[in-house]
């Protein structure tokens, strides 16, 4: 018997080690936000009765992500024991929260609007989800062979722009909004997960940061100061959201809502191929920081656990969540995730996410996710080599672009108007370039894979795979799956033209470019540290 199947058959890791629980603490609340959030939007957006949230898709929401959770968990210990490790850190994974703004805001409430039929809103969300799952399913086949000869600073680089984008300002904005909770707790994780130092016989720095929380929101309260929203009223209202409510089967409500599905399409097929470029960025993540998955039964995983949860009456499609690494860090290995799993049962089948509500300031658990975007983002510039460091920058540029886009989106609708309404020409003369905008972040993910992939192999003077994937950015610009605002045939033909015209450049530079100096060696492979110092220099 080889060593390695001698390893396998007899090392056991262990289930559950001292990390998980500063792990089980930062997943968790990550979690619980996620659910807090999506628990407001079904409630005081679209409106939804009591009895379809806590009765029917919160018990859903909470089976996809106990199995989806507890299947990770598995992948990491089947992983543990193939390597004989004991490092090995589980995926994490949840409802994909830019998808749930979508669902919400793109899917549900423009069939609210039309039918003022909360049921219906839910059904066209149920629809969705499987269509979507399906697209996942198929695209984890895809998948290894795209990540196999696409550069790991496209992929992190791309992660990266959403990690401090859609990850971190949102939560930022609100710690800075009330400083007092926000920042405070910000700073006791910092000085935990960054700078080493223990709480209380190592109490995890995620619930010393929520104690804090809640005892500057409610020592304001105690003195009539409305601080982080903390109210008995809250308390009491939440007291009758109590009981026992397990999902039922919702195979007939996502069959209706195929009536919509001219609305469902034109969403749910390229945000069902953002989930697959999205999940394959984070795999590489997690293969940065030592623990290789294969990606193929994660993608397909996802597609899986997606349509259990919406036969079952969960309208948010499930997705690996970037920020393995920094669980890992944090010394989560598979345990957190299978707890963070039974937590989710608890809090959804019992109706305890009303009461949560009430309790924990969520400006006390921001900090958390801005953590998570700090370490995502550093990790594309820390396990790609430095040279490539411009490819990253470039990465980031689509998902900046689709931010600023959506925040000015959000308010102008505030405003009861839109960017089409006023005019591109106004806005533009007001210094907002939105045409601009809105073309560079469609398709954010894939369009900062694509631009990042040219980048590193002009790096590298490998000008047929840079001509390559200038060729992939016409073939998807024309059908509009990045740089547009919907599937179809000429969408964007200028923009495909000139990532045609470069990939003709670049086919030349391959056969004819001449060179006058080499390709730039990395500074540590020219006997410099990582800080551009002499390796052999003292202090």
């Amino acid at each position: 018997m080889s060593a390695a199947a001698s390893t396998t058959t007899t090392f056991r890791p262990t289930l559950w080690v001292r990390g998980d629980w500063n792990a089980f603490f930062g997943f968790g609340t990550n979690i619980l936000v996620n659910l807090l959030v999506l628990t407001g939007l079904l409630r005081f957006v679209l409106k939804m009765p009591d009895s379809l949230v806590f009765g029917r898709i919160l018990p859903a929401t909470g089976l996809m992500l106990f199995l989806s959770t507890m299947y990770y968990a598995w992948l990491a210990y089947r992983l543990a024991r193939r390597t004989g490790r004991s490092d090995v850190c589980a995926l994490p994974s949840g409802i994909s929260v830019p998808h749930m703004f979508v669902v919400v805001f793109v899917i549900m409430m423009p069939i609210l609007g039309r039918t003022h039929d909360p049921v219906q809103a839910w059904e066209a969300g149920l629809t969705w989800v499987f269509v979507q799952s399906f697209v996942l399913m198929a695209g984890g086949f895809v998948a290894p062979v795209i990540r196999r000869i696409t550069p790991r600073a496209a992929l992190l680089g791309s992660l990266a722009g959403i990690s401090i984008t859609f990850i971190s300002m949102r939560p930022a904005a609100q710690m800075i909004a009330t400083p007092v909770i926000g920042v405070v707790c910000f700073a006791v994780i910092l000085a935990n997960w960054f700078g080493g130092v223990r709480y209380f016989r190592g109490v995890p720095a995620g619930l010393v940061a929520i104690a804090v929380g809640v005892v500057i929101g409610w020592g304001a309260s105690a003195f009539g100061v409305d601080y982080g929203g903390m109210s008995l009223g809250h308390i009491s209202a939440a007291l009758g959201s109590f009981g026992f409510e397990v999902p039922l089967p919702a195979v007939g409500h996502v069959f209706s809502g195929f009536k919509f599905l001219g609305v469902i399409l034109v969403t749910a097929i390229p945000f069902g191929i953002y989930d697959l470029v999205e999940a394959m960025d984070n795999v590489e993540s997690a293969s940065a920081a030592g623990d290789a998955f294969p990606t193929t039964r994660v993608l397909t995983a996802d597609g899986v656990i997606s349509l259990i949860g919406c036969l079952m009456g969960n309208p948010f499609i499930n997705a690996v969540y970037i920020g393995h690494p920094g669980w890992k860090a944090m010394g989560g290995r598979m345990g957190y995730s299978a707890a963070t799993g039974v937590m989710v049962l608890v809090l959804t089948w019992l109706g305890v996410i009303a009461l949560m509500m009430a309790l924990i300031p969520v400006v006390a658990i921001l900090p958390i996710l801005l953590y998570i975007g700090m370490l995502i983002g550093a990790q594309a510039f820390q396990e790609t080599p430095r040279r490539h460091a411009p490819a990253i920058v470039l990465a980031l540029v689509p998902q900046i672009a689709a931010w600023g886009k959506t925040q000015i989106d959000i308010a102008l609708g505030v405003a009861g108007t839109s960017a089409h309404a006023l005019g591109f020409d106004k806005l533009a003369g007001a210094g907002v370039l939105y045409d601009g905008l809105e073309t560079l972040g469609g398709g954010a993910t894939l369009a900062g894979v694509v631009l990042g992939s040219i980048t590193v192999f002009i790096i590298e003077r490998e000008f047929n795979k840079a001509a390559a994937f200038a060729l992939a950015g016409t073939v998807l610009t024309f059908f509009g799956f990045i740089h547009g605002e919907a599937i179809g045939i000429g969408q964007s033909p200028a923009v495909a033209l000139s990532y045609l015209l470069v990939a003709g450049l670049l086919f030349y530079c391959a056969r004819y470019a001449t060179f006058s100096e080499p390709v730039p060696e990395p500074k540590h492979e020219r006997g410099l540290d990582p800080h551009g110092m002499p390796a052999d220099a003292t202090a």
